[in-house]
């Protein structure tokens, strides 16, 4: 089994999440908008995937500055 997947929103790498040994999987962020998620845990990779989804569509209803 794959220790290591990309996630991918709307055609962008946004991070990848790593099968941790105790269980789980930690999240990295190579997007600026996925930052906040650096290093959060989650029980599964869909689940990383979700929060980084979710994430990200909050990040691209923001008004510009």
């Amino acid at each position: 089994m794959s220790s290591a997947f990309v996630i991918e929103v709307r055609g962008r790498q946004a991070g990848v999440v790593v099968r941790e040994d105790r269980g789980g999987f930690r999240f990295f962020a190579a997007i600026r908008e996925a930052f906040p998620l650096e290093g959060q845990s989650f029980a599964s990779a869909a689940q990383a995937n979700r929060a980084v989804r979710d994430r990200l569509s909050r990040a691209g209803r923001r008004e510009p500055i």
